[in-house]
This record gives structure tokens, C-alpha cells and sequence, in this order.
């Protein structure tokens, strides 16, 4: 991970400013704790009086090796994000308590992480917990049901701009250009990702967005909202677990029983479409997602060694060039690489 970029003094200020205009802050001199995780934005946990609550606002350049920039105006659909989906699965996402756009920053309540665990964390500790990763899957799909075929939602979140430039660039655009046996494959995934249009899509369904709370899965960090193929946020989740079984051997079982567990669950609610067609097109962009984690802008970083990266490029050229139609295929051709074939797959 990079290291915390302190925000300057007159940032703060500018913070300071957009809180007292949103009335949060009743007269008192904030004090800012910057929290970590993130490459986009910068996000503190406010103290005022006896107000605790997060602050958080979105960067023009990531903070990651490659030159990678993205439109601020993002975080006014992370906004949108969060209240649309706070009213489909109100314990998914925190509240947000005021949005400045001027200043680019919005507010939203703290989860205390004694209360909060992160998903990530608990998967890298070993802990898989099969039916929290259900559970994941179940809210994902009553967004993603709740929004298919929505008019207004899809003039909401008309953000193919951003889309691209945040997620389709970066992962697959750039990988294309490190790896010419399968550019055609990947910008035509990029390409056809990018028109189609079902549903309301977080963007970044990622463990590390993901936190473990009293009840049930929340989700943060939706600055990549977009109308457009729920298969997305889908296979971008169940990458993350593939590849966390090269950084915890001993617990690679459990964690594709939750990405079994992950995967089953949300096919069964697909209801907007024909679960078939949402399956294959899951299926075909996530051993892109899985390759673009290794030599695209934005690696994993507890995958350290070339020999475990080689491994993820010898799963993934392959099912990119003889592309499948299955989210078990890809499961059980990574589940071999790993010598784990005598688990539990897919039919």
C-alpha cells in the first residue's frame, strides 16, 4: 500500500468550510483522524463537539504507481449510490448525513470497527465465512433486482465516463497492453461491458469494501456507480476471493466455499434477466478481472511473488482465449492450478 498522503492545511479549511455549511459541525472546531484503505479519495473520521462521523472526498489522481486519473464529480454518485440503495437493503450501506458538491466531499455516519470488521481482513486472517459471503450475494442481487430496467435510474447513473475510467481502463484496457495474445478478448470485454445497460452497478464490490456489521454485510466505497451490467459487480467480487486463496493456502477450501456459497446464492435471485446470460457474461470478464489484479494499474498486494502471479496469467489466458460460459468453470480451473481439485465444485 502507498503510504497516507496527509490532506494540506487548506484543504482541511475547505473540508472545515463544506461541514459548517452542512450543519454538522454546531459550532466547533472539527479534528480529523485520516483513515486508510483507499487510493481515491481522502477520508477522515471527524470529531466535532460530541459528533463522530466520516468525512470523505474524492482525489483526480489515485494514489497507485501508474498514472491513473478519474473525474471528482464521482463522488456525487457515490452519494446517489448509497441513498438508493439504503432504500432497498437499509442495513447495506451507512448513512450519508450531507453532501457539499462545491467542495467535493460528502459526510456519512461512522461504523466503529469493533463493531465493523472488514471482510478483507477476516478473509486474509482465515476466516471464510460461508454464509456471510451468501449473504453478500442476497444484497447484491435485491439492488441489483430492485433497479433493473429503472428509466429514471439509468438517466441517474449515466456515468459510462467515469465507468470506463476508473474500472474499464485501468483493469482490462491496460492489461490488454501488457499481454497482446488476448488484447482483442479484453478490449472487446471492455467494449461490450460498457453497453450493456440492466441495472444499478456499485462498481467496486470488494472485500475491502465490504464490512462484516451486526447485521450483515455493508457496503462502502461506490464512487464507480453506474446503470449498466450487473455481471460486473458480480465477477468483480468473486475475483477477489480466487485470489486471496494464493495469499492464505491453508484456508483456499473455505474460501471457495465462499465464493461457491457467493455465486449460488445471488444466480438464484436473478430475476431481471435470464440467469444463463448474467452467468455467462460474469463468467467471461472474470478471468479478465482476474489477470488485470496481476499486471494491470492496480495489483493486489499481498500477491508478491512472480511465481503466484504466473500462476494467476497460466489460469487466465487460457479461459480469456477459450472463453466459458460458467462462473464453475473458472472456479474449478483455478481450483486444479492449485492442486485443490478433489474440493467441492461446480456442476
Amino acid at each position: 500500500m502507498l503510504p497516507r498522503v496527509e490532506s494540506a492545511p487548506d484543504e482541511r479549511e475547505m473540508m472545515t468550510r463544506g461541514l459548517a455549511r452542512l450543519g454538522l459541525l454546531d459550532g466547533n472546531k472539527p479534528i480529523y483522524e485520516p483513515l486508510t484503505g483507499g487510493v481515491s479519495s481522502d477520508i477522515y473520521k471527524v470529531r466535532a463537539g460530541s459528533k463522530i462521523f466520516v468525512v470523505k472526498r474524492a482525489l483526480a489522481k489515485l494514489r497507485v504507481a501508474a498514472d491513473w486519473c478519474a473525474p471528482t464529480e464521482r463522488s456525487a454518485y457515490e452519494v446517489a449510490w448509497l441513498e438508493t440503495a439504503g432504500r432497498i437493503v437499509p442495513d447495506a450501506v451507512p448513512a450519508v448525513l450531507g453532501h457539499d458538491e462545491g467542495a467535493g466531499l460528502f459526510a456519512m455516519s461512522y461504523l466503529p470497527p469493533e463493531d465493523y470488521s472488514v471482510w478483507k481482513t477476516e478473509l486474509l486472517g482465515g476466516e471464510a465465512d460461508a454464509a456471510f459471503a451468501a449473504e453478500v450475494g442476497r444484497r447484491l442481487a435485491a439492488i441489483h433486482a430492485a433497479t433493473a430496467g429503472d428509466p429514471d435510474i439509468a438517466r441517474q447513473f449515466a456515468t459510462d465516463d467515469i465507468f470506463h475510467s476508473i474500472r474499464l481502463e485501468p483493469y482490462l484496457e491496460a492489461t490488454a497492453a501488457e499481454h497482446p495474445e488476448v488484447a482483442d478478448r479484453l478490449i472487446n470485454l471492455s467494449r461490450a461491458t460498457l453497453a450493456t445497460k440492466r441495472a444499478l452497478v456499485h462498481g467496486d464490490v470488494s472485500p475491502k469494501n465490504i464490512l462484516h456489521g451486526p447485521k450483515g454485510p455493508v457496503f462502502l466505497d461506490a464512487e464507480c456507480a453506474w446503470y449498466g451490467d450487473p455481471a460486473f459487480d458480480l465477477a468483480f467480487c468473486l475475483n477477489h476471493l480466487l485470489l486471496k486463496c494464493l495469499a492464505i493456502p491453508p484456508a483456499a477450501p473455505a474460501i471457495l466455499g465462499c465464493f461457491d456459497a457467493l455465486a449460488d446464492t445471488y444466480l438464484r435471485l436473478v430475476t431481471w434477466e435470464g440467469e444463463a446470460e448474467l452467468q455467462r457474461r460474469a463468467a467471461a470478464l472474470l478471468p479478465g478481472l482476474f489477470l488485470a489484479r496481476i499486471d494491470g494499474k492496480s495489483p493486489v498486494e499481498y500477491i508478491r511473488r512472480e511465481t503466484e502471479r504466473q500462476l494467476v496469467r497460466e489460469t487466465a489466458v487460457p479461459l480469456l482465449l477459450g472463453p466459458v460460459s460458467r462462473l464453475g468453470d473458472v472456479r474449478r480451473a483455478w481450483a486444479m492450478r492449485l492442486g485443490l481439485e478433489r474440493t467441492q465444485v461446480q456442476p
